[in-house]
């Protein structure tokens, strides 16, 4: 027993001629790269961190007029508090050598004084940091 089958295209796929394969895949390749450039663009949009801040600023510019100039003036001083806090805990944790921090209330005590504060400051440079760069970017150079 023999069996064929016959395939016809589908109507909504248009069919190529016969004689241009060549054409055919150069259209595939050109087709794919412009998907690939498609994708890029979205990746380089989602990683773009400062785009969030841009968005934030400019919906706010009215209410808000200074606020990405004030933190260009805000920043140095933020950096300067988090600089000197971190010197502050190295230099105990020098003093205190290496067995400084073995008992639980040496610890404790250490991470009362640093811990909270640090990450606080941190947090803040995180936020106000953005908002000064992209003032940086903006001004004429």
């Amino acid at each position: 027993m023999q069996f064929q089958f016959g395939m016809t295209p589908s109507p909504n796929e248009p069919v190529p001629p016969a004689g241009d394969s060549a054409t055919e895949l150069l259209r595939q390749l050109l087709e794919a790269q412009k998907e690939l450039v498609a994708v890029q663009k979205a990746m380089l949009q989602a990683m773009d961190g400062n785009a969030r801040w841009r968005q934030l600023i400019q919906r706010w510019q009215s209410e808000f007029p200074t606020l990405s100039a004030v933190a260009k003036d805000a920043l140095p001083l933020l950096e300067r508090a988090y600089t000197s806090m971190l010197n502050s805990l190295v230099e105990e944790l020098q003093e205190k050598g290496s067995d400084g921090l073995e008992n639980d209330f040496a610890l404790q005590e250490f991470l009362d004084r640093y811990g909270m504060r640090l990450g606080q400051l941190s947090h803040l440079l995180n936020l106000v940091a953005p908002l000064a760069e992209m003032t940086a970017q903006n001004e004429p150079k």
